[in-house]
């Protein structure tokens, strides 16, 4: 069994505490994801996981073993470094086989393995190369297969694909997502890319400050995140935020207005409780840029509802295009719509902007937790 469990864990360095009491459980087989911004404590869990930093409080256990305080090369686990981490002076054959040398494996287990990781990697014309003789996509694949060759119970990746080009980093993150679906091997993958995040997790955990603000599958995250960081993390372009006055209710309808803005929305999945004490007051309405439409709209059907608006920049991005827009006197929103659609559009141009009621969040702006979303729950 590959699962880790991690209890209360707690790292500080000297009175700073980069993280706070977490606690995760991830699941034999799971690829997750930890996914967050620069200094959220990301990198020191997976370090913690590996043995490269000691908690200072709380408990690590791999399969069925606590391993708090077990050294790194007893956890049965095996790491992908952001920087590759290969010896210059070896071949690839050699810098894949290093790990199996030291464990005492024998020359034909290594050789069986080195030519089953290099078949699977597709890198087997390069095994009597030295690193300097390879691209960066090469050599990330090279620390790949060092780290598959070792059976660990689990992979730990860190930053794997910062390093590589665009187009290089969609075709490896690819790559990589395939080999832990055809192993079955438990990894827990940091980035602070959160597309990488999406395409990659089954679950991701996103972390702000040393703790996880939502652990989720990436569909749940995006669809209902639990709070206002979560919501303009995930997702580019990041989701749109209008303080409005929740002005109304009924049993089944919530009314927000703000200067230029007046939306009935529907109580669809109401996470607060005492919804009725938001009654009168600010809230943060959150509605992602693919829920915004400048054309084709059926004008009679509730569940779009128009503001009126400015444009301020149109940007074509291929297929799509995000057009910067003005409400009221102080209201930004961007929308993406199809560019086929847009072609007309020009800065100054004033137009009805639809808004997809059915796609709407509510946060609360004191605790920054959702209250309310008006999509069905998934």
């Amino acid at each position: 069994m590959g699962e880790v469990k991690l209890t209360n864990i707690v790292k500080r360095y000297g009175s700073v505490e980069i993280i706070k009491s977490l606690s995760l459980h991830i699941k034999d087989g799971e690829f997750l994801v930890l996914v967050g911004g620069s200094g959220c404590g990301k990198s020191t869990t997976l370090r913690l996981i590996a043995g490269l930093e000691t908690a200072n409080e709380g408990s690590i256990v791999i399969g069925d073993r606590e391993v708090t305080h077990v050294p790194p090369k007893d956890r049965d686990i095996a790491m992908v470094f952001q920087n590759y981490a290969l010896y210059p002076h070896m071949t690839v054959y050699d810098n894949i086989a290093f790990g199996l040398k030291l464990r005492k494996y024998s020359k034909s287990e290594i050789d069986k393995k080195v030519q089953e990781a290099a078949d699977m990697l597709d890198i087997k014309p390069y095994l009597h190369r030295k690193p300097k003789e390879l691209s960066g996509g090469q050599r990330q694949r090279v620390a790949l297969g060092r780290a598959l060759v070792r059976d660990a119970q689990v992979f730990l990746m860190d930053e794997p694909l910062s390093n590589l080009d665009a187009k290089l980093r969609m075709q490896t993150r690819t790559e990589i997502k395939r080999l832990q679906q055809k192993l079955g091997i438990t990894t827990v993958y940091v980035t602070h890319d959160q597309i990488e995040a999406m395409t990659m997790g089954d679950r991701i955990a996103v972390m702000k400050g040393g703790i996880i603000q939502q652990l989720a599958s990436p569909a749940v995250a995006y669809e209902f995140p639990s709070n206002l960081f979560v919501a303009g993390f995930i997702g580019s372009p990041s989701m749109n935020f209008i303080q409005v006055r929740l002005t109304d209710m009924d049993s089944t309808t919530v009314k927000v207005e703000a200067p230029g803005i007046q939306l009935s929305l529907k109580k669809t999945d109401v996470v607060a409780g005492d919804l009725e004490s938001f009654k009168g007051k600010e809230v943060i309405m959150g509605i992602r840029p693919e829920f915004l439409a400048l054309t084709d709209i059926d004008e009679s059907n509730p569940e779009w509802q128009s503001v009126q608006a400015w444009i301020d920049v149109v940007e074509p991005s291929g297929s799509r295009t995000f057009v910067h827009l003005s409400v009221g006197d102080k209201h930004k929103l961007v929308a993406e719509v199809d560019t086929i659609k847009v072609l007309h559009l020009s800065s100054g141009s004033e137009l009805p902007v639809w808004l997809d009621t059915r796609r709407i969040h509510l946060f609360d702006p004191e605790t920054e937790k959702r209250i309310m979303s008006t999509a069905q729950p998934i």
